[in-house]
């Protein structure tokens, strides 16, 4: 993991200053204020590549996924005439070095890595996925295993809370605002925290017992429960959030205007019905990509961001 991702993840602490106004780095321009990278003007600076790189959160097994993706990487082959390969990222800290490095094209972030990939690594979310009638979004939930002992919130106080990443907003930005907010608990003071890395771990981590409690994203728990990874009585929830939006779509920002709009066109023009990415995100309710914008959809995210004292310094 590089120094720049080591500085942005020490950053991520629950301290509750003064409301801070979200930046780009500066090395980004943003004329028409719409919180995201503008596309470079100069031609010079703009990236036509042979190959297109394509990355999806690491929420589970990325061999799983591979799978999933290939019939729509393939159709992104077709519309944009270039050559798509998946990349099986294992972090979310490696994911945005990638983009932010020019290794990594066309990406979807989860939710709480959305604003760090979109300030520091000049990414372009445009799309996400939705129900057929529109509506999108998951809920944060605290977890716990029958039997543990935790019947409700405040009984997580002096016991284990697993969260999965820093950069990810049900993992451990929502919890992490919402456990101060309206239980006055500080991580570390009133509960340990302890960092599983991935949704799917901590999820198994409390269906086998080995954390007491863990926060996550319940599309991924529900995606879990219809493949028979766990069963649904291995866990009970005890807390469920408000909805949040889910995974965030988008490209890098120095790709060619005219790449940038086949692009988009391969994921507003795939067809859904018959492929492996209905089989698999049908499980948590989801069938199409749907229009989104970073500063109206994110908006909830980037207040959980600066409740939580986050702050994005890029150098």
């Amino acid at each position: 993991m590089t120094r720049f991702i080591l500085a942005l993840l020490a950053g991520l602490v629950v301290s509750f200053p003064a409301l801070a106004e979200f930046k780009l780095d500066p090395r980004f321009t943003d004329a028409d204020g719409d919180l995201i990278a503008d596309i470079p003007s100069d031609p010079a600076q703009q990236v036509d590549p042979d190959t297109i790189i394509f990355a999806y959160t690491p929420v589970e097994d990325p061999a799983v996924y591979a799978q999933v993706w290939d019939g729509f990487l393939k159709h992104m082959e077709s519309v944009t005439g270039k050559k798509v390969q998946f990349f099986p990222v294992q972090s979310n800290a490696a994911q945005i070095e990638a983009m932010r490095a020019g290794r990594l094209h066309v990406a979807g972030f989860n939710t709480g890595s959305n604003p760090l990939a979109v300030a520091c690594a000049g990414f372009r979310p445009f799309t996400m996925m939705a129900a057929e009638d529109g509506s999108f979004g998951y809920e944060m939930e605290i977890l716990t295993y029958p039997g543990s002992g935790i019947e409700k919130v405040e009984d997580i106080k002096g016991k284990q809370l697993a969260f999965t990443s820093e950069t990810s907003n049900s993992g451990f930005k929502a919890p992490s605002a919402i456990l101060k907010a309206d239980y006055g608990f500080v991580a570390g003071e009133d509960f340990e925290p302890v960092f599983s890395g991935k949704h799917d771990n901590s999820i198994l981590g409390v269906a086998n017992k080995d954390y007491p409690a863990a926060a996550i994203a319940n599309s991924v728990l529900a995606r879990m429960i219809d493949r028979d990874v766990i069963k649904p009585e291995q866990v009970v929830s005890i807390y469920k959030s408000q909805t949040f939006p889910t995974t965030g779509y988008g490209i890098a920002y120095n790709l060619t205007p005219d790449l940038q709009a086949k692009i988009q066109d391969a994921f507003f023009s795939f067809e859904w019905e018959g492929s492996a990415l209905k089989e698999e995100f049908s499980k948590s309710g989801e069938g199409q990509f749907v229009p989104i914008t970073f500063k109206e959809h994110w908006a909830v995210i980037r207040k959980i961001d600066e409740a939580n004292g986050v702050s994005y310094n890029c150098q």
